[in-house]
């Protein structure tokens, strides 16, 4: 059934905070009781030394296959009309060498990877971490329950520190919470960008070496090879990287092995004076050499740090300790002797630099080396693809991307997913922008602008992180900031003069992602502030009495709303459109927090609205951005279960005696309220029916706190049959039981969003075209829930904006 009604979107003044006000909260209490407070439980394992070894073995298939494969195309970049003087291959080098040193391993290994929210990395991780020490989210549905979660880590902030300071003024006005996501936006759509030109500048510079062999071979030759692997990496994306991850880490490690080798061989072949680029003084000639050019050139040698950016956002599949011993011990110095030994062999083959990588390899290891290389590059075309589906998730979870398909590859590994849609907008884009350009000159060019913006964004978002979460002091804020801006910015300047020569492709794509991503999200944002406004006073709601003025039938119905307090309006509407609803009504609310998980006992709060007679109840589902979001065929059977928890929990408090055991129900936590069962049946009555009845679902006892779960055994060892009143339980547990064996209906709000009549022409368009494609084309809630066609009811209404 869906009808249509036809709502504007007001900004109401606040109910008065008369005696109805405080009736109703007494009524509709937030679930304060239901969230038992946890301390944070995530602390990076200490591992064995030889546990630690293989996890910095796997990592390198999995974080560094980008940054590795860099040596293929870097310096062909970055002399693409050719060397004038062999002085400027070692003024390159040195710049090479520094920009390895201060970028991966001075600030993202050994700083940014400590900015991790409970191991997840990226730029929605630092988000996350954000939003959880201010109020910065745009959704304003977060609520202090949340902060009693295990995962929910947070510091305290002293009102008179800098960070306090800093604290209000992020919090200040919308605007600046509206620049935050902006920022993290545009990071996220450049990272986008990059799963793009990955494969298609590494897939290209691995075939390009077919021609050092083969010298007449056309062009086109080897664009269609890098085609043909393009397709087949893309076509066996559902697979899941778990099926061939065994492979990944050898053939990265003999890559490594294979062009540090090569490099000292080279080194000592040629001219080891080269290595004098140590020297930081070579920088300073290089630029006054070559001037204007050199300047230019910037944006070649910043394609030795790409594949830096997807190592934090690959972070949460190994521990922090795992990835910065690999980088020192292998990827670091085997990259400084790929570099080293090219820049020797450029020495007195000044005239190859378009092919220096292949051209260096001696004569018994090339086809060998060939074919590593390409398997190379397939692996880290393979870490972006999936770096990219993760970042599509997290923007999902965060209401900043319409809900796609979302298939986990791995049972063990659930950060393994699989997007359908996304890969083949992927492939497509991969194969026109390799056919396209044909070269690695330009696509080379458009790389270096989607790294060095995804760069600069994790910056900006770095120095909060220090100020609000670490707390550090504003000089360490001010040197770390200092340094970074002045080298990214240094490389953003250089490839800015390259967007007319391909840098202008991942500004389309990002922009496209980005217009995607905001009209989403601030459709999603007014569709939650119309609930806020519409919702229903629970006065009313007792007004119309137990039957609510309807016929009671048997059933049981789940009324789906984004709301985590208050009656939702589709549900007045539901009820004044129909002449009756089910015996029990359950208001079910799916809620993403800013946090990377939600552990499965502490997902679901329940507890009861109105009096016991009315037989209505609210279930919070909690979920983070890294939790499964796939189809859920026990998301009913879970809800259930912990809605017949809490009310055999219920009726143990209300039949309990005056037991030691069954007394740790009735001690709280420092700070916490006081039963509120006893308070409304000692005060408050209707009908002889408490209005909220609601239990504290964590015990505190010996300086413990335990979940939900884990309390129904504590209480059925501790508590006899005798001292339990179990009438009240077994009726209501059987009223509860037969009305879900006579049906379950789930009913769901569909609202249409319009623009106002008097709207300007962007906004017409962007809201009734652009979101109402995207809502009609996204996934629905009733595929994620598994619910079945028959048991759904949607309700619709539209409202302008």
């Amino acid at each position: 059934m869906v009808s249509d009604m036809e709502v504007e979107s007001t900004n109401g003044e606040d109910e008065s905070k008369g005696g109805m006000w405080a009736l109703e909260q007494k009524i509709d209490q937030p679930m304060d009781e239901e969230a038992g407070r946890l301390k944070n439980m995530y602390r990076e394992k200490k591992f064995s030394a030889i546990l630690l070894l293989q996890l910095a073995f796997q990592s390198l298939g999995v974080v560094y296959g980008d940054l590795g494969t860099s040596p293929l195309y870097v310096f062909y970049n970055t002399f693409p009309k050719g060397i004038d003087d062999t002085e400027d291959v070692v003024g390159a080098l040195s710049l090479i060498i520094y920009s390895l040193t201060l970028i991966p391993l001075i600030k993202y290994v050994f700083i940014v990877c400590r900015a991790n929210d409970n191991g997840q990395g990226g730029t929605f991780a630092l988000y996350s971490l954000l939003c959880r020490h201010a109020k910065v989210n745009t959704i304003p549905n977060q609520h202090k329950t949340d902060e009693d979660l295990t995962t929910y880590s947070r510091s305290t902030i002293h009102e008179k520190s800098f960070a306090a300071k800093t604290k209000r003024w992020l919090e200040g006005h919308v605007f600046k919470k509206n620049a935050l996501l902006l920022l993290v936006l545009v990071g996220t759509c450049n990272a986008i960008g990059d799963g793009i030109l990955t494969p298609a500048i590494s897939v290209l510079s691995a075939s390009g070496g077919i021609k050092i062999d083969h010298p007449g071979m056309s062009n086109d030759v080897v664009i269609i090879v890098a085609v043909v692997i393009l397709l087949g990496l893309f076509s066996l994306q559902h697979y899941g990287v778990d099926k061939v991850g065994w492979l990944f880490a050898p053939i990265v490690l003999l890559w490594f092995l294979f062009i540090g080798g090569i490099g000292i061989i080279n080194i000592f072949k040629y001219d080891s004076g080269v290595l004098r680029a140590f020297s930081p003084v070579y920088i300073f000639r290089y630029f006054k050499r070559r001037g204007k050019n050199g300047w230019i050139s910037l944006g070649g040698i910043m394609l030795s740090i790409t594949g830096t950016e997807a190592l934090f956002a690959d972070l949460a599949h190994f521990p922090v300790s795992a990835i910065q011993l690999a980088f020192t011990v292998v990827v670091f110095p085997c990259l400084l002797l790929a570099y080293s030994g090219q820049a020797a062999y450029l020495m007195y083959n000044k005239e190859q630099v378009s092919d220096a990588f292949y051209r260096s390899i001696p004569d018994g290891v090339y086809w060998p080396m060939f074919v590593i290389a390409t398997l190379a590059a397939i692996v880290a075309s393979q870490a972006t693809i999936s770096a990219t589906f993760s970042i599509i998730k997290q923007a999902n979870a965060l209401s900043c991307f319409p809900r796609v398909k979302v298939i986990h590859t791995s049972s063990k590994f659930l950060g393994q997913i699989y997007v359908p849609d996304i890969n083949w907008i992927l492939m497509v884009l991969c194969i026109i922008v390799t056919a396209g350009f044909q070269n690695q000159s330009q696509i080379g060019n458009a790389y270096g602008t989607a790294v060095v913006i995804v760069m600069l964004v994790t910056t900006f978002l770095m120095i909060l992180i220090m100020l609000l979460v670490w707390r550090c002091h504003w000089i360490l804020v001010f040197i770390f900031a200092a340094l970074s801006l002045i080298i990214e910015c240094t490389y953003f300047s250089a490839v800015l003069f390259k967007v007319d020569q391909g840098g202008w492709v991942p500004l389309v794509i990002a922009a496209v992602f980005l217009f995607i991503m905001y009209i989403w999200h601030y459709g999603t944002v007014k569709r939650y502030e119309f609930e806020m406004h519409s919702k229903i006073s629970m006065a009313w709601i007792l007004g119309l009495g137990p039957s609510l003025g309807l016929v009671r039938v048997p059933g049981i119905g789940l009324v789906y709303t984004e709301l985590a307090s208050g009656v939702p309006h589709i549900f007045s509407h539901f009820i004044t459109n129909l002449p009756a609803i089910h015996s029990v009504v359950v208001f079910v609310c799916v809620k993403y927090l800013p946090v990377y998980t939600v552990p499965e006992d502490e997902r679901f709060l329940v507890k009861r609205i109105g009096p016991k007679n009315f037989h209505m109840f609210r279930c919070v589902a909690r979920y983070g951005y890294k939790d499964l979001h796939k189809k859920d065929d026990e998301f009913e059977k879970k809800l259930f279960d912990n809605l017949f928890t809490f009310v055999r929990l219920e009726s143990m408090m209300e039949g309990g005696s005056d037991s030691d055991d069954y007394s740790l129900y009735g001690q709280q936590t420092r700070g916490s309220r006081d039963y509120l069962l006893r308070d409304n049946n000692n005060n408050n009555s209707i009908n002889n029916n408490t209005f909220s009845s609601v239990v504290d679902l964590t015990v505190s006892s010996c300086d413990s706190i335990m979940p939900v779960k884990s309390l129904v055994n504590v209480v059925n060892s501790g508590m006899s049959s005798g001292q339990v009143s179990s009438h009240t339980e077994v009726d209501e547990m059987e009223f509860l039981t037969n009305c879900r064996d006579a049906g379950v209906v789930h009913i769901m709000g569909n609202t249409v969003v319009r623009a106002r009549r008097d709207s300007p022409f962007y906004k017409k368009f962007s809201i009734d075209y652009v979101y109402a494609f995207l809502r009609k084309i996204c996934r629905e809630h009733s595929v994620i829930f598994n619910v079945p066609h028959e048991s759904l009811l949607n309700v619709g209404q539209v409202f302008y904006v």
